[in-house]
């Protein structure tokens, strides 16, 4: 049975690019961009081997691809170090004394490194790492607030051929101890703590906790953040710059193979399990490069802003890896974006004249909330591009970020991808692409994107899909770290060929992509990607709590707010001190990030006579208080009438 539906398209305002603006970018009209795109598909292999000649290579591929579905090489034969490309190019060159990381701290203290004091820091950790043991292939445990040192520890582990993985700084011991366990980690690097909204986030208190729980970590090294005590283990943990202060600072960069692993980024399935995501080197050095060289059009005298974290995929690519390759200086920010108040980004970006300016749409409906008089002070007149990243965006929020960030003339590009993307898929070009609020717009240079039913079939324009890829493209994850079986599965299992992206989404008559979100049990909370899989298992470790359903509901801020249905043991009945107690076990065991919005307490779910939770019935009854779809295969159609008493409808 088809799952085709046609959407009709909402009545679209067309942005076409300024002229003036073209006239400096790389691709300046759309004749441009369609040759280059349809070289990219049916000439990769030219494509690729072009643009690869900006990279800095130890020695040259023999090969651009070797696609054996849904294993690719690319670059093969080649040599080549990550972290060379993103520090030493520049700081052995002219950009030596060019601002590479302009930092600022929550409490406001600011630090600027230039390209020459990046080589050099990253040059005395890549000793300190191999002073310690760490070898090839190693996997290191990244777990940092967002300071410099962050991003020089993962240049360092790059330059020596270690594989990080890098855990967001607000995810708890549980999330920790599930990393390690999977990656097989030997080496944690972290901090005392980092500032958030005013307060200490105790992380080495926290390292200390899963430590107890996983035994393989050899070394923890410690930079000194906050300055509160922590405790120090004799002969594992090590202070940060009493290591650095023993090394030299300069260090040769080695040759890894183009497919060396890089990173491993853990992201949540379906399951309760995250999956670690396993990228390489060039192909998605490659992939960063260029599409922060054409989607941000990124030139020398940019000051160049990605308000991520380097916990999530954005940070990796857009603040690390793809802004460090083209050379940009770019802004680190560790804390909040209300922290004292609303006015603290756009005081940063009068201040250090910031030109590119990527944000979450979670972030500008913040903003919106906040009201305009937190912006009004401030002359944002230096941005000349701007970008979103992480959801869908509504188009009254695109219009209001033009308008109140943008001054009504900066082009946005609405990127669409994901971790296991590596880099961007689907955006506007800011010279050529004409933008219409609400769409990611056409793909990027070697994307093959379509919409399908559920049968494969191509969708009709306008008809609502599947958004899958049908070619390889250089950053693609390689599989998910020691679990090929569940790589082909979750990725390459739906359709013969195809890579499934997990998001809906339709095409209209022009070509343009309009993604709805994700149709897996995935949330997409403040741009963050949560599995329910994941939130119901740490609901269900409640000692208290028999089963758990965990939804999304739309949410103005957020985007996606967590609701959780929970039955207790022995048929009992909650109270607000237990619900309290349950959204702050999940914040334990998963992060903050997670706690349920919503929590409704109910003796009984909706079950199939198999057993299993029909979860479209709850999204149906909180979305419309009414349920319309088939309940002939429940096991107790007087659950849903229950329901309705609990949610008030």
């Amino acid at each position: 049975m088809s799952t085709k539906r046609k959407s009709k398209s909402p009545e679209a305002q067309v942005f076409k690019p300024d002229k003036k603006f073209a006239k400096t970018t790389r691709i300046s009209s759309m004749a441009q961009y369609k040759r280059m795109w349809k070289e990219s598909i049916d000439s990769p292999s030219k494509f690729w081997a072009r643009e690869a000649k900006d990279l800095t290579w130890q020695k040259k591929w023999s090969k651009v691809l070797d696609w054996k579905a849904p294993f690719a090489e690319w670059f093969v034969g080649g040599k080549i170090n990550v972290c060379e490309n993103c520090v030493d190019r520049h700081a052995d060159g002219p950009r030596k004394n060019k601002a590479a990381i302009i930092f600022e701290g929550e409490p406001g203290d600011r630090t600027v490194l230039t390209y020459a004091q990046l080589k050099r820091e990253v040059c005395k950790f890549a000793n300190v790492l191999e002073a310690n043991g760490v070898k090839s292939k190693d996997r290191v445990i990244i777990y940092m607030p967002m300071i410099p040192e962050a991003a020089i520890a993962m240049l360092a582990c790059a330059r020596i051929g270690a594989v990080h993985s890098v855990i967001f700084g607000g995810f708890a011991v549980d999330a920790i101890v599930d990393r390690l366990e999977d990656s097989g980690a030997t080496t944690v690097i972290t901090a005392d703590g980092g500032w958030r909204r005013g307060k200490v986030v105790p992380l080495k208190d926290n390292v200390d906790a899963a430590l107890e729980k996983y035994k393989g970590v050899k070394k923890v090294i410690v930079a000194k953040r906050t300055g509160q005590d922590v405790t120090m283990k004799r002969g594992r943990d090590l202070w940060w710059n009493e290591e650095c202060a023993k090394v030299p600072g300069t260090h040769k960069a080695k040759a890894f193979d183009s497919e060396h692993p890089l990173f491993i980024l853990y992201t949540s399935g379906s399951t309760g399990k995250p999956k670690g995501i396993l990228h390489t080197s060039a192909g998605y050095l490659m992939g960063t490069y260029i599409s922060c060289k054409y989607i941000f059009d990124m030139k020398d005298d940019d000051v160049y802003w990605c308000t991520a974290d380097v916990g999530w995929i954005t940070g990796h690519s857009y603040i690390v890896y793809g802004p460090m390759a083209n050379g940009v200086t770019q802004v680190m920010y560790e804390g909040a974006p209300n922290q004292p108040d609303f006015s603290r980004f756009w005081r940063i970006c009068e201040d250090l004249g910031v030109t590119i300016f990527y944000t979450a749409p979670t972030a500008i409906r913040a903003f919106i909330r906040a009201g305009e008089e937190f912006i009004k002070p401030y002359d944002l007149s230096s941005i000349r591009l701007l970008g979103s990243v992480g959801e869908p965006i509504n188009p009254d929020v695109w219009l209001w970020y033009r308008e109140h960030i943008g001054g009504g003339k900066a082009p946005i590009v609405d990127t669409w991808w994901q971790t296991e993307t590596g880099s961007i898929l689907i955006s506007p070009l800011p010279g050529c692409t004409p933008t219409i609020p609400g769409t990611a717009t056409l793909p990027f240079f070697g994307v093959d994107a379509a919409i399908v039913d559920e049968t494969g079939e191509e969708c009709k324009p306008d008809e609502s899909g599947r958004l899958v890829l049908r070619k390889p493209w250089p950053s693609m994850l390689r599989t998910i770290y020691n679990d090929k079986p569940r790589y082909k599965k979750t990725y390459w299992g739906d359709f013969k060929g195809l890579y499934t992206a997990g998001d809906g989404a339709r095409r209209d008559k022009q070509g343009n992509f309009w993604i709805t979100g994700r149709m897996d049990d995935v949330l997409n909370v403040s741009g963050h990607r949560l599995g329910t899989a994941e939130i119901e298992g740490a609901l269900v470790a409640h000692e208290a709590v028999a089963e758990a359903a965990v939804i999304g509901r739309p949410d103005d801020l957020k985007g996606q707010a967590v609701v959780a249905f929970v039955s207790l043991k022995g048929g009992k009945t909650g109270d607000d001190a237990l619900l309290k107690e349950l959204r702050n076990h999940v914040g334990k065991l998963i992060g903050a990030i997670a706690k349920p919005d919503d929590l409704h307490f109910t003796p009984a779910l909706p079950k199939t006579r198999s057993g299993k939770i029909m979860r479209r019935l709850l999204k149906e009854l909180v979305a419309t208080g009414n349920v319309t779809g088939n309940t002939t295969t429940l096991e107790d159609p007087t659950v849903i009438d229950n329901l309705k008493r609990i949610l008030g409808r």
